[in-house]
């Protein structure tokens, strides 16, 4: 090969792996999309029985045990509470042998943030409470109260009282859309 055109040839060369090398970083928004998806963020189910809080990140999971009162895989945390209280995280097929990567015990602890739609539901003492946001629900389990809220007496599925939370941006609003989401996630 000629002197004069390895150096051109060598540069264009590195150019091409350097633009090959680039390729692979570029996230398209589908790529984005697909990874927030796989965060599994965006809902929250929470039961308070028998000094238990039962805690799933899947409605089906969710479904199953307020039907049967039991679920067929979980991970506890015996006394870790708010007041002393077991934890049983409701677990899928697919997070039953994970140690890490389990949307509901990472929102539950602090280290997955909810979606910007999220929702949440917690029951207790035969109330449903309803967030539209992971920080007024942990807000809810610590304080034992939602401070900001609109209720609705016998709203629930079964006759359940239901509490929509809100917060200082829309204390004064009926949550409609919240009211709504509430209502097309338990089929009413």
């Amino acid at each position: 090969m000629n002197k004069k055109i390895l150096p051109f040839a060598s540069g264009l060369l590195v150019a091409a792996m350097l633009t090959a090398c680039g390729q692979g970083n570029v996230k398209s928004s589908d790529d984005m999309a697909a990874a927030e998806m796989s965060l599994n963020n965006e809902d929250m189910y929470e039961v308070h029985h028998e000094g238990r809080i039962y805690v799933f990140d899947d409605k089906g999971i969710y479904e199953s045990f307020m039907a049967v009162g039991e679920t067929a895989f979980r991970k506890v945390r015996i006394g870790e509470g708010p007041h002393g209280e077991t934890i049983v995280f409701g677990l899928t097929g697919a997070d039953k042998k994970k140690t890490s990567g389990i949307a509901s015990i990472d929102m539950y602890d602090g280290n997955l943030e909810g979606a910007e739609d999220f929702y949440g539901e917690m029951r207790t003492e035969g109330r449903i409470y309803v967030f539209q946001s992971l920080e007024e629900m942990n807000t809810a389990r610590l304080v034992g109260e939602v401070p900001l809220r609109y209720t609705q007496i016998g709203a629930g599925p079964k006759g359940e009282t239901v509490v929509f939370a809100l917060n200082s941006s829309n204390k004064k609003q009926k949550p409609e859309a919240l009211i709504a989401k509430f209502k097309k996630m338990n089929n009413m």
